[in-house]
């Protein structure tokens, strides 16, 4: 059985997105007391997000690259169990540029 965790770290990942959001809103957003759904420790402990300081600003929180990565093979394993098609329906959700 897959491990839920897992696909809230791709949940997370997929949040944040391409640009950095403040450190306060994902916390806010994704910390838990649940030692069973350790999102936010989950990916920082696999180094699939970084946090930087921006002077003036406060933290924020990124996708790393090896984030990046994951999320990649993640969007091709999808798009092999949905079958890539014309390009339509839920599958062309996930296209990347890469694709």
């Amino acid at each position: 059985m897959p491990d839920p965790s897992q696909a809230l770290v791709f949940d997370l990942l997929e949040w944040i997105g391409s640009d950095p959001r403040p450190y306060a809103e994902v916390i806010e957003v994704w910390r838990t007391s649940c030692p069973r759904m350790p999102v936010w420790e989950d990916a920082n402990s696999k180094g699939l997000i970084t946090r930087e300081h921006r002077e003036g600003v406060g933290a924020f929180v990124s996708v790393s690259p090896a984030g990046l990565a994951l999320l990649a093979q993640h969007r091709r394993n999808v798009l092999a169990i949905l079958g890539t098609g014309t390009g339509t329906g839920i599958g062309s959700a996930y296209r990347t540029e890469a694709d």
